[in-house]
């Protein structure tokens, strides 16, 4: 199964999750002590059997308005407008769910009742709201997952970090040539929409279990721990990806800004400290030698015309088949005393 396929498994199943929670709630409300006004009358416990029936249907449609929105609608329109958009959606799928709902009363439960007279019972508005709300705060909770990106944001919640502790991780920093003048060229405005551009398509580096730590400018910092990292040679792989990915919509870029965006990377592994920052603004924050050590190595790329370098230390774990490693040597790098070894990595041709 490849990685776009798991990731809509995994958006599928929190919605699924989210949504049998969010009808076993209802039913457990509405149900314990309570006696509905309505000719409809839900037992509590037969309520929250039919959950597992809603909870996945409902999930299921939900989650595929979210895969949809993830993957056509978000790069087009403001986070309000597809808030919007998906609200209209929500409408549409709970009209459905209303209709299905009326031939399981009426089939399961016995009950004579009109459609109309179904539709507008006492206390059904309650419910539209309850369901239109789930669906926003499902989405509004996705929009927030998407900005810390994965994991993130359990993490914080959870605390993991509260206390720093140490990993080991790789770091590569990632950086776009000749941004000065491409920026003279294009202007500011056309130049961020050359890198909201540029940082969409790096989304394919998440296949190969990038994690992206931060945006600065141009420059991006792609964080992994060590084991996940090196399996498969994933560090380089993606920026090998990401590549690609830019040299296919090559056609796209020149008509749209004259230029074809290329990056240059630097990639060095070792232990860091990690810890939850901020305290109106909170995130995770990575700090030590290893992080400026990346940044030095990326530095370097422009002085040996190289697109990729990495250290030694982190070639040492790595699996280069199908790549072509080529010794630079030892380097000085700013701000270290000893000196670091640096290697060039490119495809075998």
């Amino acid at each position: 199964m490849n990685y776009i396929s798991k990731r809509r498994l995994q958006v599928l199943k929190n919605y699924i999750i989210g949504w049998t929670i969010a009808f076993i709630f209802l039913s457990i409300i509405r149900g314990e002590g309570a006696i509905e006004e309505g000719s409809v009358q839900f037992e509590m416990w037969r309520a929250i059997a039919f959950s597992f029936v809603f909870g996945p249907f409902f999930g299921t449609i939900s989650g595929l308005g979210q895969i949809y929105s993830e993957e056509r609608v978000y790069r087009r329109v403001s986070i309000l407008r597809m808030i919007l958009t998906r609200k209209a959606f929500a409408l549409s799928y709970m009209a459905t769910l209303i209709v299905i709902a009326y031939l399981m009363v009426t089939t399961f439960f016995g009950v004579e009742v009109g459609f109309l007279q179904f539709v507008f019972e006492p206390g059904s508005f309650a419910i539209y709201l309850y369901i239109l709300s789930v669906e926003l705060f499902m989405l509004l909770l996705s929009q927030v997952k998407l900005m810390f990106g994965p994991g993130i944001l359990w993490k914080l919640v959870s605390a993991q970090f509260y206390y720093p502790r140490e990993e080991d991780r790789i770091f590569m920093f990632l950086d776009l040539r000749s941004s000065t003048t491409i920026a003279e060229k294009l202007g500011h405005i056309r130049y961020s929409r050359l890198m909201q551009d540029c940082f969409n398509d790096l989304g394919v580096v998440e296949k190969h279990q990038a994690s992206i730590y931060q945006y600065v400018g141009d420059e991006v910092i792609l964080t992994w721990e060590l084991k996940e990292g090196v399996r498969s040679a994933n560090c380089i792989k993606a920026f090998f990806s990401f590549r690609k990915t830019l040299r296919k919509k090559k056609e796209y870029y020149q008509q749209e800004y004259q230029v074809l965006p290329e990056f240059k990377a630097g990639i060095h592994c070792g232990r860091v400290t990690v810890s939850e920052v901020g305290k109106y603004k909170r995130e995770i924050a990575y700090h030590g030698d290893t992080i400026n050590t990346a940044a030095r190595i990326q530095a370097k790329c422009n002085e040996f015309k190289k697109d990729l370098l990495v250290s030694r230390r982190l070639l040492d774990h790595l699996d280069t088949k199908g790549f072509r490693a080529e010794e630079i040597g030892y380097v000085e790098l700013k701000g270290k005393e000893e000196k670091v070894e640096v290697l060039s990595i490119d495809r075998d041709s």
